[in-house]
């Protein structure tokens, strides 16, 4: 994958910005799956980078808390050892949905808050197909705990969809508006 010098601009500046925003408005404390911004900044990168340049700059963020930077939401909040955390999951979800948004409105040449909105649902959609078995089967499995999927879906997404949803509208309307200015 060749990048420009503006590619890498943009990769390392929303990567910056994912690190920054799972450090800042967590909230759940104990919680399985804490409330956070993430999806937020995973769903604007999607819509303002495209599919490639969208998932780099979350896998970069990934990379960064797996080498053992604390950027992630639960104790020990970076390192390899994060792999066993039930939330992990999420992770690469969101590297995933990063590239679906992405490829989802390079696909459709409208510029209609609709797409983007349909755009935002489809990554969200995608964090949690991800992330719920993975939380289901850590918990299940390796925890050894007597645990559904329906439980998982209770924990896991239940709690968050809805505000999800608000985030991916949000990011829906501002990767828009910075779309069309970067067309002018």
């Amino acid at each position: 994958m060749k990048l420009s010098t503006k590619d890498m601009t943009r990769v390392a500046l929303f990567s910056s910005l994912i690190c920054v925003a799972s450090l800042i408005l967590k909230f759940g404390g104990d919680l399985l799956v804490p409330f956070s911004v993430l999806p937020f900044m995973v769903m604007l990168a999607g819509g303002i980078l495209g599919p490639r340049l969208a998932a780099l700059s979350v896998a970069i963020y990934v990379l960064i808390g797996m080498l053992g930077v604390p950027v992630f939401a639960k104790p020990p909040f970076g390192g390899l050892t994060y792999i066993l955390q039930p939330s992990f999951g999420f992770l690469p979800g969101f590297i995933l949905a990063a590239f679906f948004i992405g490829k989802f409105l390079e696909k459709i040449s409208s510029e209609h808050i609709i797409k983007y909105i349909g755009a935002m649902l489809l990554g969200i959609a995608v964090i949690y197909i991800v992330g719920i078995p993975y939380l289901y089967a850590i918990v299940k499995f390796y925890l050894g705990k007597p645990f559904s999927l329906w439980k998982a879906i209770q924990i896991g997404m239940l709690p968050f969809v809805g505000l999800d949803i608000l985030k991916g509208v949000l990011a829906a309307l501002l990767a828009r508006a910075v779309q069309h200015r970067l067309r002018c």
